[in-house]
């Protein structure tokens, strides 16, 4: 993909993922995509597995939304890094709702195919979430 094929396809996918929208996820996600994430030993697959880990963020932070602040493209390979922001509102890994705003970068590599994402290596920075929602000290 060009670079601005590149910058294209990003802006359709975070569109997807502030939204969760079931209709993106088809459109930008590869039925075989494997995604890794810290919070599970094994990958998520596809379509419905991005929407899994969409749904376990905005099962505690409900308004959570992403801004894409940079990336870099090489090949096949997406590197993006990204500002998540939202608030604690609901139970999210053990924790009560604290009510507290998260403003937290995560580094996420993606892999294309045929103009679809194929596989994900994402790499959000959990410590300073915990940390600001109270669940372990600053």
């Amino acid at each position: 993909m060009s670079a601005e094929s590149n910058k294209l396809f990003m802006s359709r996918f975070v569109e997807f993922i502030n939204t969760a929208n079931e209709v993106l996820a088809e459109e930008l996600v590869d039925a075989n995509a494997i995604f890794h994430a810290p919070v599970s030993p094994d990958p998520f697959i596809g379509p419905q597995g991005y929407m899994k880990i969409l749904g376990m963020m905005r099962s505690g932070f409900p308004d959570i939304q992403w801004t894409l602040e940079e990336m870099v493209a090489e090949n096949d390979t997406v590197a993006a890094r990204f500002i998540m922001r939202g608030t604690h509102q609901a139970t999210f890994f053990g924790v009560p709702a604290s009510g507290k705003k998260i403003q937290v970068q995560a580094v996420n590599f993606y892999r294309f195919s045929n103009g679809k994402i194929v596989e994900e290596r994402g790499q959000p920075d959990l410590m300073a979430l915990l940390q600001q929602i109270g669940a372990v000290p600053a």
